[in-house]
């Protein structure tokens, strides 16, 4: 890990000793108050983010007058795209720029992106309006929109897998204090983005619906400006980790190596094959040999003992013998492989949050005191609630008590959260299945278009989708960020929103073959224009059979599951908090 010429003066936090022989003490608030900066940039990103997502549905609908299963199509497409390009920004960050750079430089193409979007609201010839009564077409102002929609997706493709990792990077793994505090920096990073949202659903949607949506489209242009300042502010307080070159080559050139020596047998001692010693170690981190995947580490076996000068040039080429830690790091990429897998489901259930669920409650009474009318994305609010009370109450109630009670450093394991936060999402979907049919009786019996029936009966679903998020989102970022490769840490946290992205698409997928089916009966499409003629409880009952299923699969998955061991100086001695719990 790299230090900036600030950072020797100002040191590195909660380490009696100094920071690998090279940076001086500092107090043990150190790492917070660097992380601090990089949570205020990440606070003023999610505002921007949320405030443009949660109401994108009823933006197409309203404004651009499209049909429901046309923009829910459209939202799921524009998260997907948004949330897959952090595999590219991540890969960028982790092998060439470096996570700092990479966050600068993907600001700048977010802000560009938020200014070509309130030029769409402004600029005579490309303002939205209703081609009815002015007299001319959608299309110039579609094109614009979701042009910066799409450059906006660009610039967190590269700003939100570096700057998660880089808040990260703050905290040292060597260090048993820090990496407790590391445990909690991913909660409150989620405790910083539920409120940014909480705040994006209620007042930047009021301003959306009810002042106009150019305005909210110049503060967010604004939060996220002064966000970069307050960032780039922390500069001399960071700890910086230097791009290292492609995490991909080493990783093939251990697949090449055991290739060309798939023919030799495996030596019955795991101490004959190949590491570097630790004396010869800077930044790089050991890993312990494991039994699993064995055919890998034929990469790292020895073929010249004996002669010095074919041993010498054995180990100058890379693509002949790799290292244990090289073919370990393979295969930890290959075991979280089932893991991300199995989160697609419960990642399908989440993203019915921003695009159903919201339409729903456009269409359902949304009037409390004094005839005040809340906005329909504001419901997402209590997602964001159901969030904030999970984290807290697991980081400062469950944590403590089950480090006591088990004696394990986490308390609970990363597997096991994220199997908890599936649960909840799942029972979120049949809970959203049972209120839909309520909804669909009331409106049967009303024939209006908007029921009397109160916005707040989805009180429950958004709760418990929240607390499953507040689970296993939170988990997924925290296991793809400490399972991969220290190299690829950039890059683990865009699998975590890879997993997000991909739902999105398969969402999407889902709806186009429920829709093609459906529209076969005689009863019609589950996705009727009219949405209180359409079987949303039905498809909300297929997400959740879906989530119930693949939750069975995740368990078999997570109990057979072993976690990353790092080697210490202390010897015999594994660094993997997960591994009692």
């Amino acid at each position: 890990m790299e230090t900036s010429p600030d950072a020797e003066k100002n040191g590195v936090c909660g380490s009696s000793v100094d920071y690998k022989g090279r940076v001086p003490l500092r107090s043990s608030t150190g790492c917070w108050k660097a992380s601090l900066y990089i949570i205020a940039m990440e606070f003023g990103e999610r505002l921007s983010y949320f405030g443009l997502a949660t109401n994108l549905i009823i933006y197409l609908t309203k404004v651009l007058h499209q049909e429901v299963k046309t923009a829910a199509k459209n939202v799921n497409y524009w998260n997907g795209v948004t949330t897959v390009m952090p595999l590219l920004g991540g890969f960028i960050a982790d092998a060439y720029l470096g996570r700092f750079i990479t966050v600068l430089a993907s600001s700048f193409i977010y802000i560009v992106g938020l200014v070509l979007l309130t030029m769409s609201q402004l600029v005579p010839r490309l303002k939205p309006c209703d081609p009815s009564s002015c007299g001319r077409s959608l299309r110039p102002h579609e094109v614009f929109f979701f042009l910066a929609m799409y450059l906006i997706s660009v610039g967190t493709g590269g700003h939100k897998p570096s700057l998660e990792s880089f808040g990260a990077d703050q905290f040292d793994d060597d260090h048993a204090g820090e990496r407790k505090k590391k445990m909690s920096f991913f909660n409150w990073w989620n405790f910083a983005v539920c409120t940014a949202l909480s705040i994006a659903v209620t007042v930047i949607v009021y301003v959306q619906e009810t002042v106009s949506w150019w305005l909210a489209d110049v503060v967010l242009a604004a939060v996220m400006c002064f966000s970069l300042m307050v960032f780039v502010r922390g500069r001399p307080f960071y700890r910086y980790r230097a791009p290292e070159g492609s995490p991909l080559t080493p990783m093939l050139q251990v697949v090449v190596a055991a290739m060309a020596k798939r023919h030799l047998p495996l030596p019955s001692d795991a101490g004959e094959l190949y590491e570097v010693p630790k004396t010869r170690q800077t930044d790089k981190r050991l890993l312990y040999h494991t039994s699993k995947l064995r055919f890998l580490d034929k990469a790292a076996i020895i073929e010249h003992k004996h002669d010095e000068a074919a041993f010498a040039a054995d180990k100058l080429n890379s693509w002949r013998l790799a290292t244990v830690t090289q073919v370990e790091e393979l295969k930890l990429i290959l075991s979280m492989v089932p893991i991300w897998l199995t989160a697609l489901p419960f990642s399908i259930c989440v993203v019915q949050a921003n695009t159903f669920f919201i339409k729903q409650g456009s269409i359902m009474n949304r009037k409390v005191a004094n005839g005040f009318k809340i906005p329909a994305a504001s419901i997402f609010a209590l997602g964001a609630v159901g969030i904030i009370i999970s984290v807290a109450i697991y980081d400062k109630v469950l944590v403590p008590f089950l480090r006591r009670a088990t004696g394990s450093e986490r308390g609970i394991s990363i597997l096991k959260r994220i199997g908890i936060g599936m649960v909840f999402s799942t029972m979120g979907m049949v809970t959203a299945a049972l209120v839909e049919r309520r909804r669909l009786r009331v409106a049967e019996v009303e024939q209006t278009s908007v029921v009397s029936m109160t916005v707040f009966w989805l009180v429950p679903q958004f709760m418990m989708l929240g607390v499953g998020d507040g689970f296993a989102l939170v988990g997924l970022q925290e296991y793809f960020y400490d399972q991969v490769p220290d190299g690829m840490r950039s890059l683990g946290i865009a699998f975590y929103l890879s997993a997000l992205g991909v739902a999105s698409f398969l969402s999407s997928l889902l709806i186009t073959a429920v829709d093609h089916v459906t529209s076969k009966e005689a009863r019609g499409s589950w996705f009727a224009k009219d949405l209180n003629k359409s079987r949303l409880d039905l498809y909300y009952w297929l997400v959740a059979a879906i989530s119930a299923v693949n939750l069975c699969g995740y368990v078999f998955l997570a109990s057979r599951y072993s976690y990353k061991k790092v080697q210490t100086e202390a010897v015999g001695v594994a660094t993997s908090p997960d591994a009692d719990a």
